[in-house]
């Protein structure tokens, strides 16, 4: 199969599963079904699906995360020791693990091509991701609290691990509380990783979306709880930014 043809197989297999996408019309153009697939893919409920499905969906996945092009963090130069500042697209980011902003459900984002990252990263590892997130909560019994962590596997992403947290949701002023949690987060996705023996970490600016937490004093805290970690422990952290402001805050707090 050509990625067309992977493309429009994984959709009709989708289709296929609800009764009620019975007559959904597939589009013509491949970034139209592209976004069509992303749609089915957030929407679904965890759940298991066929041996071929899967060799067809993770064949998919690599092709697009590899026509992206992977940034390997032994191509990267630290800005400090042991740390680096990337601005890029984590889900191509070969590395350790990279963390993800995640809910309380841990099951990733349910809204079609949401531009979060828990989307970006349950849509490119594939739905498999979904399936263990729901055992991991199935277990566990209760909704994920803000400022633990999650480690999982990395599916079809280029790096080795996928390490989940709930940042604190920051509504109106910003307290010591919230602060705390956040610096729980980072201090939590780093213990995990250091007890999976996770040689290198990117994290995202975890809460500083929708979520509503300062990006300068969540980047401060950040940096901070790294630093302070990386004191004990010998782990290579990468700040992973999206945006141009993010960037000029972390490049001003570090070297």
């Amino acid at each position: 199969m050509n990625q067309s043809e992977r493309q429009l197989y994984l959709i009709k297999y989708l289709l296929a599963e609800e009764e009620r996408y019975e007559k959904m019309p597939v589009p013509e153009s491949e970034e139209e079904r592209f976004r069509l697939l992303r749609s089915l893919m957030n929407v679904r409920p965890p759940r298991v699906v066929s041996e071929e499905f899967l060799g067809v969906q993770d064949e998919f996945l690599k092709e697009e995360i590899s026509s992206k092009g992977i940034t390997d963090i032994a191509g990267l130069s630290p800005i400090e020791d042991g740390i680096y500042l990337w601005r890029g697209d984590i889900t191509t980011l070969k590395c350790g693990a990279i963390v993800n902003a995640a809910n309380s459900q841990m099951l990733g984002c349910f809204q079609p091509c949401h531009g979060c990252i828990d989307n970006a990263i349950h849509t490119f590892a594939g739905v498999g991701l979904r399936l263990e997130c729901a055992e991991i909560m199935s277990e566990q019994g209760f909704e994920e609290p803000t400022g633990k962590a999650k480690i999982t596997g990395a599916y079809n992403l280029p790096c080795g691990h996928i390490i989940h947290t709930v940042g604190p949701v920051v509504r109106g002023v910003l307290t010591d509380g919230h602060c705390r949690l956040l610096e729980s987060c980072y201090r939590s996705c780093l213990e995990i990783a250091a007890l999976n023996d996770v040689k290198s970490i990117a994290f995202c600016c975890i809460s500083t979306g929708v979520f509503g937490f300062p990006q300068k004093e969540a980047a401060e805290i950040a940096v901070k709880t790294v630093r302070d970690f990386r004191k004990n422990h010998d782990i290579e952290v990468i700040f992973n930014v999206f945006t141009e402001k993010d960037y000029t805050i972390y490049n001003g707090l570090l070297g």
